[in-house]
């Protein structure tokens, strides 16, 4: 069975990334439909930038959670990473 046009499942991943502990991005939570929707609520909650790519979000729901990010992947991961320190960064504090 395939799934109609426009039906695809809200997939979102966390990850967290400390340079001062870890070697590459950790994938802290994955989810798709109501996980997903959860993820994104507590983002929202704690301020937590959004990056939209369906693309990506596919490949990360791969990664065990509290695991790091694979090495294919950290082109992708690090734009993202940048664009929200960029963001962080002409965003006022609250």
């Amino acid at each position: 069975m395939t799934k109609p046009k426009g039906s695809e499942r809200k997939q979102a991943v966390a990850i967290k990334y400390d340079q001062n502990h870890n070697q590459a991005p950790i994938v802290v939570a994955k989810g798709q439909g109501i996980l997903a929707d959860q993820i994104l609520v507590t983002a929202k909650q704690y301020a937590v930038p959004v990056y939209q790519n369906k693309t990506l979000a596919g490949m990360l729901m791969a990664v065990q959670l509290d695991s790091q990010i694979p090495p294919e992947l950290y082109q992708a991961v690090a734009e993202i990473l940048a664009y929200i320190y960029r963001l962080d960064q002409t965003t006022p504090r609250r």
